[in-house]
This record gives C-alpha cells, structure tokens and sequence, in this order.
C-alpha cells in the first residue's frame, strides 16, 4: 500500500509538472482596436489641423466648424492608414516574429485579415461622410486632396505598388502631412492657398517624417529581410539618424525664418520651448537602438503634437 502511495505521488506530482500552463486571457476588444489603431500615431494626424487652423486665425478667416470637421476626417484618415498597414503587412510577411515594435492586431491573431480590413472600409467611409462638409466649403481642391488622401492611405502599404515598401514613405508622409494638411485646414477656413500656410506646412511634415524614420530605423532589420525597401534599408542606420537629425533643425529653424521673413513678429520666441524636446529627441535617436526606439517614437509624436499648439499660438497672435 505504501509503494502505492507513493507511485500515486510521484503521478500527480509529474502531471501536475508537465500540464501546459493556461493560456492568457484574450484582451477586450476594444483594447484590441485601440491596438490597432495605434494611438501614438495620431498627433501626426491632428498637429497639421492645429496648425492650419493657427495660419487661419493669423489670417483672420478662422471658421470653428470647418476646423473640427477637418480634425475628424484626418483622424479618420490616419486610423484608416493604420488599419490597413496592419492587414497589408501581415499579407506580405513584414511582420513577423523578429519585429520589434508594438503588436500587430493581425500578426498576433487577434482579430483576421478580414475584420481589419472591413474597419478600413467604414472608417474610409465616415472620413468621407465628414470630409464632405469640407469639400461643400472649399470646393473641388478639397475634393482631390481627399481622394488622393483616402487612396495613399491604402497604397501606402496595399496594392501592386505600396509605397513604403518602394522607399517612398517620406515623401508620402511629408507631402501629406505638411502640405496637404496645413494647406488644406488653413484653406478650408480661410478659402485662400496663401504663402505663409505652405511655409507653416514644412516643419510639421518634418516632424511627421521624423515619426516614420524612427520607425523605420527600428524595424531596419527585418524590413531588410523580407523585401521592405525602406529609405532606412538603402541607407543604413547611422544615415538614417542623420535624416532624423534634419527633420529636427527644420522645425527648429522654420520660426526663425518665419520672423525674419515677416510673418511671425516676437511670439516666435514660443516655439523656441521646443527646443528641449528636439535637443533629447536627437539625444535619444544615437542612445536607443531596437525595441528602445520604441520610446523614441512615442517621444516624437508628442513633440510634434507641442510644437505644433506653439507654432499655432504663435502664429494666432502675430496677427
């Protein structure tokens, strides 16, 4: 009876060892979504509207309706971007297990490849409910950038020629970031395309492309891997930094110019407190290497988001 026993022990106490551990409770879902509409992502998407709508209040045609309306379709826009980079990436195999930044919705399982792209369908279709009132106010110009918007937050990553897998992301995210978002906020409000709303555009598509760079330069290695052709991957990691390194004496230069080019009178000095935030980005951008640049980028977008309340504020009392 004891060697009974203690076979019975040393049973219990070896399937007891060797039974799989319970596997981790799924997230909710709407912790799931948030994921993957990536949160941090978003100050490149609402500094341009805070920006333009400073150059309008500079310029004496701010519209309250108009600027909310355009805040709402680029949110929309960028989740939308979002959505789709994570279905497009999965497809293509760019996300794999070696990738070091935050979880992919669709690589990790949590929700399909069908599921994400259909909330890319309906948040497409309420940035165009929203950006409707805007092409009613602003008239065909705002049609075209909206299409153009809607179909490169698609082909950024989808279609048979995505462009950030072509080395063209930073022309995308400049041009659409700066240019169009500045440009357009300030012309849906003031209803004019003026010179001071296309310079205002240029720091704050620099700053957004700082955003894609620290991602790119974190994700290097495995966009070398699986056919990412990024502007990091053709030029490597210390170029890359140096890249960075530009966008950030660009949006720290362009209020100087604007005061000496006039259209800024001594509010300029407010950007200037930015100047902190851009000294430790660069700091951070030779001291972070891997998942580290994770909180690089997160850093990033916040100072993007605060240069750009400075910029608007000041242009808003240079008036």
């Amino acid at each position: 009876m004891a060697t009974s026993r203690g076979d019975a022990s040393r049973m219990t106490d070896s399937s007891v060892s060797t039974a799989a551990p319970p596997s981790p409770a799924a997230p909710p879902a709407w912790k799931v979504w948030l994921l993957a509409a990536r949160p941090k992502t978003l100050p490149a998407a609402v500094a341009p509207i805070l920006t333009g709508t400073g150059v309008a209040v500079h310029e004496g045609g701010f519209h309250p309706v108009a600027a909310v309306m355009a805040l709402l379709t680029a949110l929309l826009l960028q989740v939308a971007a979002n959505f789709a980079n994570d279905a497009f990436d999965f497809a293509r195999g760019a996300d794999t297990a070696e990738r070091m930044g935050p979880t992919r919705v669709t690589a990790a399982g949590l929700l399909s490849q069908r599921e994400v792209l259909m909330a890319t369908g309906i948040t497409l279709t309420l940035a165009v409910a929203t950006g409707l009132y805007l092409v009613y106010r602003g008239g065909w110009p705002l049609l075209a950038l909206g299409l153009a918007a809607m179909i490169c937050a698609v082909a950024y990553t989808g279609g048979p020629f995505p462009l950030g897998y072509l080395g063209l992301g930073e022309v995308f995210v400049f041009i659409f970031f700066g240019p169009v978002a500045v440009t357009g906020s300030a012309w849906v409000q003031t209803l004019e395309l003026t010179p001071l709303s296309l310079a205002a555009s240029v720091p704050i598509g620099a700053l957004a492309v700082g955003i894609l760079i620290i991602n790119n330069l974190r994700d290097l290695p495995t966009d070398a891997t699986t056919g990412k052709r990024t502007v990091a991957v053709r030029i490597g990691p210390e170029r890359t930094r140096a890249e960075y390194g530009i966008m950030l004496a660009i949006a720290a230069a362009s209020p100087v110019a604007f005061w000496l080019a006039g259209w800024l009178d001594w509010w300029w000095i407010l950007t200037a407190l930015s100047w902190p935030l851009l000294w430790s980005l660069w700091r951070q951008v030779h001291r972070n290497h891997g998942r580290a640049l994770n909180a690089t980028l997160a850093a990033t977008g916040r100072t993007l988001l605060a240069y750009s309340v400075l910029l608007a504020v000041a242009l808003a009392l240079s008036r």
